[in-house]
């Protein structure tokens, strides 16, 4: 039985298109709209404005893949960042958790994804090309792979290593191992087993 439409359509379609946002189903959808009608002048016209200028204003950029309201990206034309070292990442989430970290000031490069053979996700399907170009063209001396530790992760980061083999540039990755604050009866065999792999000396 066809579930009962308790809204006019216009408010449906809100829900609907809530509901494809990661993390939100179709209850928490309902909840967010209703919440966001209720505050119409406070969050719904603000949203709604800002969703206006990001259609209109926000875009790829062309030099390394992060989303911006310029191209090239406020990053790539940052002059006071390490022009020497190029942090690859799979998403612009990463980069900005990158960025939120403080932990390095370089600029960065967007796969837009991993090689995945049984999802059909191929070097064509990413930035690899592009990035394969700008490793060859730039004057770098250290690339940094931010990719993560899964199987699909390796594989292109693997690839990454292999494309850039004839170049004289240091090609480094992330270490995986026991994170700040835990305990090693919540970890898991693999990543105790990275971790005791890349013991350094105290």
């Amino acid at each position: 039985m066809a579930q009962k439409s308790v809204a006019g359509p216009e408010i449906e379609q809100l829900i609907k298109l809530l509901a494809k946002l990661p993390g939100l189903g179709p209850r928490s959808a309902r909840r967010a709209a209703l919440h966001l009608i209720k505050k119409k002048d406070q969050l719904l016209v603000p949203l709604a404005e800002a969703m206006g200028v990001a259609v209109s204003e926000i875009g790829i950029c062309s030099a390394c893949g992060t989303v911006d309201t310029s191209n090239p990206c406020t990053i790539c034309c940052d002059p006071k960042r390490d022009q020497a070292v190029l942090v690859v990442v799979e998403d612009v989430a990463d980069l900005w958790a990158l960025e939120r970290a403080g932990a390095i000031n370089a600029r960065y490069h967007v796969l837009g994804g991993t090689l995945s053979p049984l999802d059909g996700i191929g070097p064509e399907d990413l930035n690899l090309a592009s990035l394969i170009d700008r490793c060859g063209s730039e004057d770098l001396s250290e690339i940094i792979l931010a990719i993560s530790a899964t199987v699909e992760g390796q594989t292109t980061a693997h690839y990454i290593m292999d494309q850039l083999s004839h170049l004289d540039v240091s090609v480094t990755k992330l270490a995986h191992g026991v994170p700040v604050g835990g305990e090693l009866d919540y970890l898991d065999e693999g990543t105790l087993t990275q971790a005791l792999k890349a013991r350094t000396r105290f």
